[in-house]
């Protein structure tokens, strides 16, 4: 579908607006989509700026994607991770700039917030498909918050998933966790207190928190894991042992990125490895440029460190659809 510049103005779309407009498994697909162009060489690098601040930062992500027409995103997100317990409000506050790349016209600002819990949890259901074992049935959580809560209901689209452990350090979190889930989704979820344990039982291992050192080892993976580490999004936040990096096929989102400030940062800063031993970038695996994985005993790892290429897919569906069904509100920026 190819839409041109609004001359009624900008669209202004909040949380529940973009909650509205954006399904799981069309974000899925709309990632999945963008990262098979990221592969084949039809995008242009996307970006990304950092900057530190009282207990917390923020970053900025940019990307240009040509889809039935050509869309530019930036967004700008705060991630201040004591908000909920201090302020009552969310840990994670941002904006979503959607563009005409052809003229530069501001086409939406939106919230930002579920474009980034469902992008992250659509690339680990992507990755899932190319790097998990067919057959993976058991499943560890590790991090109960929010985006735990959508890693495993994408992973549970993809993948057949029958019993899920649910680790954190509040384990308040993981039974609440367990509790929501395991009857929403008709899965057997168990909130547990050993990662370590829970992570040799399974067969895939997502780790979505805000360490700052890692918390799964290589000695907790076992041989035909799937392990995709979520939360390392700065140079300063550690979830995997650089030393499980090192003994495994790893898949990066974006190959500089993760080098940058991934858990493969680490792996680089530890000497254990080269940002040239990273097996390939998940957009080559999709495209078939790359083989994903090869046999069911080896350890597969996705390095995400969440990419404006997901962010400009799924904003530009959500703009889409909200141009079709006539929600949201304009607004002129430039009156004259």
């Amino acid at each position: 579908m190819s839409l041109v510049t609004d001359s009624r103005g900008t669209l202004l779309l909040t949380r529940k607006d973009v909650s509205t407009l954006l399904t799981l498994d069309e974000c899925i697909t709309v990632v999945e989509s963008a990262f098979r162009q990221h592969g084949l060489g039809r995008t242009s690098a996307p970006k990304v700026l950092g900057m530190p601040s009282i207990d917390g930062g923020f970053h900025l992500k940019t990307a240009l994607l040509t889809l039935g027409s050509s869309y530019f995103a930036a967004k700008l997100n705060g991630n201040f991770f004591h908000n909920r317990e201090r302020f009552d409000m969310p840990n994670i506050q941002g904006l979503l700039i959607l563009a005409d790349a052809s003229n530069g016209y501001p086409l939406a600002v939106m919230d930002s917030i579920e474009i980034t819990i469902f992008r992250t949890g659509a690339a680990t259901a992507v990755a899932a498909k190319y790097l998990a074992r067919p057959d993976s049935k058991v499943v560890t959580i590790c991090g109960c918050g929010n985006q735990g809560r959508v890693q495993l209901r994408a992973l549970a689209r993809v993948m057949p998933v029958k019993k899920v452990f649910a680790f954190d350090l509040n384990t308040e979190r993981s039974r609440k966790f367990s509790d929501e889930l395991s009857e929403d989704l008709g899965i057997e979820i168990k909130a547990v207190d050993n990662l370590s344990a829970a992570a040799r039982k399974s067969d895939i291992c997502i780790t979505c928190t805000p360490a700052r050192r890692f918390l799964l080892s290589k000695e907790d993976v076992v041989q035909g894991t799937f392990v995709a580490g979520v939360g390392a999004d700065n140079d300063d936040k550690q979830e995997l042992d650089p030393k499980l990096l090192a003994s495994s096929k790893v898949v990066a989102d974006i190959r500089d990125q993760c080098a940058e400030i991934g858990d493969l940062h680490h792996a680089i800063r530890a000497r254990l490895m080269r940002a040239d031993d990273v097996h390939g970038e998940l957009g080559e695996i999709v495209a078939g440029l790359k083989p994903g994985r090869i046999s069911n005993e080896e350890v597969t790892i996705f390095d995400s460190t969440g990419t404006a290429l997901q962010d400009v897919a799924a904003a530009a569906a959500v703009y889409e659809r909200a141009v079709r069904e006539g929600l949201g509100t304009r607004f002129q920026f430039q009156t004259s």
